[in-house]
């Protein structure tokens, strides 16, 4: 389905029945991520799987950057007259729920946050180097984004009023410490560090993680 929303097209899915849980994807990926997550919590919830701007079937060519991605959802939700949305944002997604949770800390009902940074170096040294050499030989406005923002300081991570959960690898190619900041940053939070896990192996074991997300929403 598409979705006029902040002057550009979103394409979403929609899948079960229940409360609205509105899942964000990563960099340079799209709603696809999250198929098999889906298909385990279908019964519990009404799934809206985004693809984020200039990604998937979403517009393209659009101006890139985590506050426009945030004021996208925040139409999407209120077009929509979402009632007591749950957010599940992963890695850049997380980062687009955090914005959006701080510039409207009564909008959504809890908050999922996997994989989220609040600047560029909350990546490890060696991740950012990697991004830094890639990006000098591609120009991947994708990497750009990544090498440029977001930054949310801790004084904004107080604007966070919904009880909000936090993920990350065991093995997460964000620093531990960065993790351990968000959470101490948004006070009504708990934090969950997935032993054996990466970045993204997690979000791909869809039966461990979705009992993780019923337990907390």
């Amino acid at each position: 389905m598409i979705i006029k929303t902040n002057g550009i097209e979103l394409f979403y899915e929609k899948i079960g029945k229940g409360k609205p849980l509105i899942f964000l994807h990563g960099n340079g990926e799209d709603h696809h991520t999250f198929d098999s997550l889906t298909k385990a919590l279908k019964e519990y919830y009404t799934c809206y799987l985004v693809d984020s701007r200039n990604h998937g079937s979403s517009s393209q060519n659009q101006p890139l950057h985590y506050e426009d991605m945030a004021d996208d959802i925040y139409d999407f939700i209120t077009i929509l007259d979402l009632e007591n949305p749950i957010v599940f944002g992963f890695s850049d997604g997380a980062i687009t729920a955090m914005i959006l949770s701080i510039n409207h800390p009564m909008l959504l009902h809890k908050m999922i946050l996997a994989g989220g940074s609040l600047d560029p170096y909350g990546v490890k040294k060696s991740f950012f180097k990697m991004m830094e050499a890639e990006y000098e030989k591609s120009k991947n406005p994708f990497i750009e984004l990544m090498l440029k923002e977001p930054s949310i300081s801790s004084t904004d991570l107080h604007q966070i009023k919904c009880p909000t959960l936090i993920l990350a690898g065991e093995n997460d190619l964000i620093k531990y410490s960065h993790t351990k900041k968000i959470h101490q940053g948004i006070l009504n939070s708990e934090m969950i560090i997935v032993q054996g896990h990466d970045h993204e192996s997690y979000i791909l074991n869809s039966d461990y993680l979705a009992e993780i997300i019923i337990k907390f929403a």
